[in-house]
């Protein structure tokens, strides 16, 4: 596989209090697999759908009291994950795990952005990141949900050269992140919609067949819709809390409605 350029998302992983439950979760929802738990990565499972790395589970720490809130993780590729992690620096966010190994699959980084985004970021070795995207099951598009938008925005240009294009509605202040002419990440401002409580974090998107029948499917194991289903441009996507609090949506790619938006 070639490499991905800079700043592709590249991965994406949750811990979960109850990682079997989670498997059970996601199993059903987007039709994963399960490897077995990798016991010298602490529990670490890789998800597959078809056969094809898309994800991975994992336990919280041994000896960890209070586990933190399951949430899902965006890796952002890298050459080099400690030059990576002095940008960050740099540019005013805070690295929250040095950059450390991973056996021979490759050397892992977790940070923070000045407006509070959690994110990772991967410089592969064996494990070269998704081996499926844009497919059912699969990763399909992120998005920066941010309460401090020119932080985000000044952040991730600074530390990923991303280029940026805003789009054309008064009623929504929405980017979209670039490298050359491939958008790789968008961005949206947080309103008053939100609760409080909620702070900024990445929305990631898994690609589904159908999207009522995905959020039917969460439902009934007990995740809870947040938003949607909603027809748009891209897809008719929904937002999901699954069972143990980890956001993410489904869209179904191939269900488009109205006309893609401008961005200037």
């Amino acid at each position: 596989m070639a490499a991905r350029p800079e700043g592709t998302p590249i991965w994406t992983d949750a811990m979960f209090t109850d990682a079997e439950a989670a498997k059970t979760f996601y199993g059903d929802v987007l039709g994963w697999t399960f490897a077995e738990a990798a016991t010298e990565f602490g529990g670490y499972t890789q998800a597959s759908k078809d056969g094809k790395a898309v994800a991975a589970v994992v336990p919280p720490m041994p000896g960890q009291d209070t586990p933190p809130q399951s949430a899902w993780c965006l890796y952002f590729s890298s050459p080099d994950a400690a030059a990576t992690a002095e940008r960050i620096r740099t540019a005013g966010g805070t690295v929250l795990m040095e950059p450390m190994r991973i056996g021979e699959f490759g050397t892992m980084c977790l940070a923070r952005d000045p407006a509070g985004v959690v994110f990772g970021v991967w410089q592969p070795g064996t494990h070269e990141g998704f081996e499926l995207e844009g497919e059912t099951g699969s990763y399909a598009w992120a998005e920066v949900f941010t309460r401090e938008p020119e932080k985000s925005d000044a952040f991730f240009t600074s530390v990923f050269g991303y280029g940026s294009k805003r789009m054309k509605d008064e009623a929504v202040d929405y980017k979209v992140f670039d490298l050359g002419s491939d958008p790789v990440l968008g961005r949206m401002t947080m309103t008053d919609d939100f609760p409080p409580e909620v702070p900024s974090y990445i929305q990631i998107y898994f690609a589904v067949d159908n999207c009522d029948k995905a959020v039917e499917a969460a439902e009934r194991l007990s995740g809870r819709k947040v938003f949607g289903p909603m027809d748009s441009p891209f897809g008719r996507f929904a937002a999901i809390l699954d069972p143990q609090g980890a956001a993410f949506a489904v869209i179904d790619m191939r269900t488009t409605v109205g006309e893609m938006p401008e961005m200037e």
